[in-house]
């Protein structure tokens, strides 16, 4: 699937933030990602730390593929797409138990995070093709 510049310098954006967030998973970060993994999950100490590091090590790999991974772009852009809609229940479960982190320090801005994440599953598709190559096949 043929993607403009502009969609390529998205793409690689994206996937460089994603590397950035993975990391962020793995170190500086490790206890505000906490604060996402769903509060219907166990809540012990270290399977919430697993959950985080998992997920980072994940972001980490889809972020290296947005960037290199070029000849799979459009499977890669439906892989992240799937991978943002899958952490979601986080993002409600930190909306919906109150829980500070990343600076969303009240309900309306926990609220408002969770129309990002359709942004960002949007940008994921878009991006690489996908969206293009989806709305093709529905033809």
């Amino acid at each position: 699937m043929k993607t403009s510049t502009t969609q390529n310098v998205f793409r690689i954006i994206l996937g460089l933030l994603m590397i950035v967030a993975g990391i962020g998973h793995l170190t500086f970060q490790r206890e505000e990602f906490q604060a996402q993994v769903p509060r219907w999950l166990p809540t012990s100490e270290g399977f919430m730390d697993f959950v985080v590091v998992a997920s980072g090590l994940v972001e980490i790999l889809l972020g290296l593929a947005m960037v290199l991974l070029v000849k799979y772009k459009v499977k890669v852009g439906i892989v992240l797409a799937i991978f943002y809609v899958l952490i979601f229940p986080g993002n409600i479960s930190q909306y919906t138990n109150g829980i500070d982190a990343f600076g969303l320090d009240t309900d309306l801005k926990r609220f408002v995070r969770l129309f990002f994440q359709p942004v960002l599953i949007l940008w994921a598709l878009w991006s690489t093709g996908a969206l293009k190559h989806l709305m093709n096949k529905q033809k």
